[in-house]
């Protein structure tokens, strides 16, 4: 059995509690404030919050071509707590409510206990094609007859990564195209790694160059793509949370509708694929965003979860929603999550770096987990919106401000132009500016 990590870390005395009420109220300097006194930030640290984390001379070192930087409001998740941890989180992302819904879902779930989270050991695979084989059956029978040769010529190319408990775990062989008489087949070999805190897709590509012309001879064919496999199925992270259904009420419905609205919604998600791609997306619109703040690669974790959620020939939800024993509502979650804390953009990256600091994590596998809670809460937040008022109404309110201040209104005049769109309903720039001109000069 794979032995399987469920402990965050040990417990700081001094780690700052993810409950922070009225933080949304505080002007931009005193939510500073409070984050310097509670993490100690010094001023660069702060200097880099207010320039969005990564000066052009930096980015030049990233990527190619670089003529600037492209910035995203960058939250805070409030409310955390994960295997008995406080995690204060960083998103980064633009779309209005996803901030405040996670953080609020995230305060119903504190009430039942906080998160549990467990994650496997940080796998990757590898993959090294072979065609052209004449006979697939040798072929595998020889490359699994030099399993321990083949293996050790992985480690051999990663001697850092052997220091820290990394390396080569696993070969397996699968065909893809089969041998006959008149046909040559296909196979490939699934190289298994442990990458410890690293993401891994630089260290498990060199191991699979390596031994991609040996693997060509012994099945008696030719090599063609060594690379890795975004999808990260012996690297996932479950995560699990309890509601009391008292933590639910909204306008109009006990907290036992809303709970039975949304075990509903989980079981159209689990039945149709159409439902499931959104009910989907509500997850990602928490994961999305702290990989993101973190430095880690999104698009290799949408691809992952979305080739995950389909591994059995249908699209499925990731996360499903029950009514357990007491009547409490139940969450569950699985999908694969190949973040690091160490390597690759974080290097370079002072925003990543100092994003991770304010989470507190001190392992891949630890965020890995952080960010399965907040992809939960987030799709708590998104079916209790839709079992109850209708998730436009939220969703709305926060376009309003969003409007208002493309209207050109400023301080407490953005919240009296948003109110009143959001009451007319008619949330539009030419209707914002007809409310703005009408509060200047009454």
């Amino acid at each position: 059995m794979q032995e399987r990590s469920s402990s965050a870390s040990v417990a700081d005395a001094d780690r700052p509690s993810s409950r922070v009420p009225g933080f949304y109220r505080l002007s931009l300097d005193d939510r500073h404030r409070e984050l310097v006194r509670r993490l100690s930030l010094d001023e660069n640290e702060r200097a880099l919050l207010l320039g969005g984390g990564l000066q052009p001379a930096a980015a030049d070192h990233i990527v190619e071509n670089v003529i600037g930087t492209y910035a995203l409001p960058l939250g805070l998740g409030l409310n955390f707590q994960v295997n008995g941890q406080d995690y204060l989180v960083p998103m980064c992302v633009e779309e209005p409510s996803v901030i405040a819904a996670a953080s609020n879902a995230a305060r119903m779930v504190r009430e039942g206990g906080g998160f549990t989270a467990d994650a496997d050991p940080p796998l990757m695979i590898v993959q090294v094609q072979l065609y052209d084989v004449p006979d697939n059956a040798a072929a595998t029978q020889a490359i699994v007859a030099q399993k321990a040769e083949l293996l050790a010529t992985c480690d051999a190319q990663q001697p850092g990564l052997l220091k820290i408990g990394g390396g080569a775990r696993e070969l397996h062989v699968r065909e893809l195209e089969a041998s006959g008489p008149k046909q040559h087949g296909m196979l490939v070999v699934h190289i298994v790694a442990d990458c410890r805190d690293a993401m891994g897709a630089n260290m498990v590509n060199t191991m699979a160059e390596a031994v991609a012309p040996r693997l060509a001879a012994l099945a008696r064919g030719r090599f063609g793509l060594r690379i890795l496999s975004n999808l990260a199925d012996r690297r996932v992270v479950r995560v699990s949370c309890r509601v009391p259904t008292e933590m639910l009420v909204s306008d109009g419905f006990s907290g036992s509708e809303v709970a039975d609205g949304i075990v509903l919604a989980s079981r159209f998600a689990e039945l149709d694929p159409y439902r499931a791609a959104t009910h989907n997306k509500g997850i990602m619109n928490g994961v999305d965003p702290v990989v993101i703040a973190t430095g880690n690669d999104w698009r290799g974790i949408e691809a992952g979860a979305h080739s995950y959620a389909a591994r059995e020939g249908v699209y499925r939800p990731l996360a499903i929603w029950r009514r357990d024993e007491k009547g409490w509502l139940r969450g569950q979650l699985a999908m694969p999550m190949a973040v690091a804390t160490v390597g690759g953009t974080l290097r370079a990256h002072p925003g990543a770096r100092l994003s991770l600091k304010i989470l507190g994590v001190r392992t891949g596998t630890e965020l890995g987990m952080v960010i399965g809670a907040v992809g939960l809460a987030s799709n708590l937040a998104a079916l209790r919106a839709l079992a109850a008022e209708g998730i436009q109404h939220g969703h709305m309110a926060l376009h309003a401000r969003s409007v208002a201040v493309s209207a050109g209104a400023t301080g407490a005049l953005v919240d009296d132009v948003a109110a009143e769109l959001a009451r007319g309903g008619q949330i539009t720039i030419e209707n914002a500016t007809a409310i703005l001109a009408r509060l200047r000069n009454p």
